[in-house]
């Protein structure tokens, strides 16, 4: 190899069998010589291989041949001194910095994605769920659920019915004649302890050691319904499943196939947590709920209370899937405490 040409094979696009050549770059093009080969291809025909650390260097022609270099090194020596130094990402790519920066700027990306760009995005397309699709999605969850967290509740019909009564007694005080979202409690005896949360749908689930835990207080009771009915309201699981449909298309077009998220959807809405904005929702509306009732945003307080008593200040995911990721108790008693006043 002289200073000015690269050594290597040429492909003619219709044969497999190579054919030793030489290749020039001159100011008309590229040129190719060997046995019985002498062509110029005008640099518009040529496609350029990128330059990687490993890998032989093949230059690609517009009518299907191709040129492969013996030497990737001294291939990139050749075509460096044409002056040809190849495009800002193939630059970038060879630079350690360029791809730190790289790795960085789609680290931020990611992230902004999945924290506002998801959310976002799962509030367009709920707009396009008709709420039939909630219900079928509440009654499987309940189902599944039913098969591994919970069983028929212990508590004396007469206290559920109670318990009923007076918490649609609240909701008829704070939504006008007909406006409020449709809802049906389901009271549970359960292997997760105090809790309670909400399916979509309108289904609200509760369970007997809630009830236990603050001893019957309607007042509580009240309260926490109330704020299961904010996420039925706001449509909170929906959206959750959503952006989990959302968050498997996008992996599916990163890594393969996800097509299994549906199947999981119950699963997803046992699991997995609200997020704090759509807590803060919630406690809106427990508090509209229990002013509109008469009843004191206070009875929310004495529920923390009996929590970190209960609790005794060890890790709140202890409680399974409703109040595992709920802002801290500190702000959320400041929150009722505040609207006591």
């Amino acid at each position: 190899m002289s200073g000015s040409d690269v050594r290597g094979d040429y492909f003619d696009g219709r044969s497999a069998r190579p054919v030793p050549a030489r290749a020039t770059l001159e100011p008309q093009g590229l040129r190719l010589q060997g046995e019985a080969l002498d062509r110029l291809v005008p640099l518009a025909q040529v496609q350029w291989p990128e330059r990687t650390r490993h890998g032989r260097r093949i230059v690609h022609l517009a009518d299907g041949a191709s040129f492969h270099a013996h030497d990737g090194a001294a291939f990139d020596a050749w075509r460096a001194a044409a002056g040809h130094r190849g495009s800002w990402v193939e630059r970038a790519q060879q630079s350690w910095r360029g791809v730190l920066g790289a790795v960085a700027l789609l680290a931020v990306l990611a992230g902004g994605l999945y924290q506002w760009g998801l959310p976002a995005a799962a509030r367009g397309v709920l707009n396009f769920v008709p709420a039939s699709v909630d219900q079928r999605l509440g009654e499987s969850a309940l189902h599944t659920l039913g098969g591994q967290i919970l069983e028929p509740s212990t508590l004396p019909a007469a206290q559920q019915e109670d318990l009923k009564r007076a918490f649609d007694r609240a909701v008829a005080a704070a939504y006008p004649p007909g406006q409020a979202p449709a809802y049906r409690i389901h009271f549970h005896k359960s292997r997760i302890g105090p809790n309670a949360f909400a399916l979509p749908g309108g289904i609200i689930v509760m369970t007997d050691e809630l009830v236990k835990l603050v001893e019957g207080d309607v007042e509580v009771v009240v309260g926490v319904l109330a704020h299961e009915l904010g996420h039925v309201e706001h449509r909170h699981g929906m959206r959750m499943v959503v952006q989990t449909g959302l968050l498997g298309v996008i992996t599916s077009v990163a890594f393969g196939d996800f097509s299994g998220w549906l199947a999981a959807a119950p699963v997803v809405l046992g699991q997995a947590a609200y997020s704090r904005a759509a807590e803060r929702e919630a406690d809106v509306a427990s508090i509209r709920i229990l002013k509109a009732a008469g009843l004191s945003p206070l009875a929310m307080v004495r529920f923390f209370e009996k929590i970190g008593e209960k609790e005794g200040g060890r890790d709140r995911s202890l409680l399974g899937i409703a109040f595992a990721s709920h802002p801290p108790d500190a702000e959320r008693i400041a929150r009722f405490r505040e609207a006591a006043r």
